[in-house]
C-alpha cells in the first residue's frame, strides 16, 4: 500500500476526511470548554462523548434531511445507514483522545497530563489530516504547508484558549 493509500486509511476511512477533521475540532473544544477547573479526565471523557455524540447525530440528521429533500421521499433504512456510515469519521476522531483520557482517569497519566495529551493527540490529528489532504490532492509542497497550518492553527486556538482558561 503507497503512502497516500495508509494516510487515506487513517484519517479518512470512509472516504471523508471533513468528519476526522470536524470530529478533531469538535473534541479539542469539549475538551477546552470543559476542562476549566480542577483537571478530572473522567468527567471530560463524559463531556467530549456527548458532544461528540450530539454534534454526530446532528450531522446524520442534518444530511438525511437534506437527501430526502433532495430525493423527494423519505429515505430507506440502508440509505439512512449510509448517512450515518458517512458521518463516521466525527466519532472515530473521538477515539485517540477519549483513551488517553480513560489513561488519566485510572492514573496511568497525571489528571492534566491525559487532557494535555489529548489535545496533543488533536493537533497531531489535524497535522496528519492536513497531510493526508495535500497527498490525496496531490498539492505541492507549499500547498502542503497551507493546509496543514490552517488545519493546525484552529487546533492551536483551542490550545492557546486552553491554556489561558488554566491561569
Amino acid at each position: 500500500m503507497t503512502r497516500a493509500g495508509i494516510l487515506r486509511r487513517l484519517f479518512a476511512p470512509l472516504g471523508d476526511i471533513a468528519g476526522t477533521v470536524y470530529g478533531t475540532i469538535v473534541v479539542m473544544g469539549a475538551l477546552v470548554a470543559g476542562s476549566k477547573g480542577e483537571p478530572d479526565p473522567a468527567r471530560l471523557g463524559a463531556i467530549v462523548s456527548a458532544t461528540v455524540l450530539v454534534f454526530w447525530l446532528a450531522h446524520v440528521y442534518s444530511d438525511a434531511l437534506g437527501e430526502t429533500i433532495t430525493r423527494g421521499r423519505r429515505l430507506d433504512r440502508r440509505e439512512l445507514t449510509d448517512v450515518a456510515r458517512r458521518e463516521l469519521g466525527i466519532p472515530l476522531a473521538a477515539v485517540p483522545p477519549l483513551a488517553a483520557l480513560l489513561l488519566g482517569a485510572i492514573g496511568v497519566f497525571r489528571e492534566s497530563t491525559a487532557i494535555w495529551i489529548a489535545l496533543l493527540i488533536g493537533l497531531v490529528t489535524l497535522a496528519a489530516g492536513g497531510v493526508a489532504y495535500a497527498r490525496i490532492e496531490r498539492l505541492r509542497p507549499a500547498g502542503t504547508l497551507a493546509v496543514v497550518a490552517v488545519n493546525v492553527a484552529f487546533g492551536l486556538a483551542l490550545v492557546a484558549l486552553k491554556a489561558a482558561l488554566s491561569h
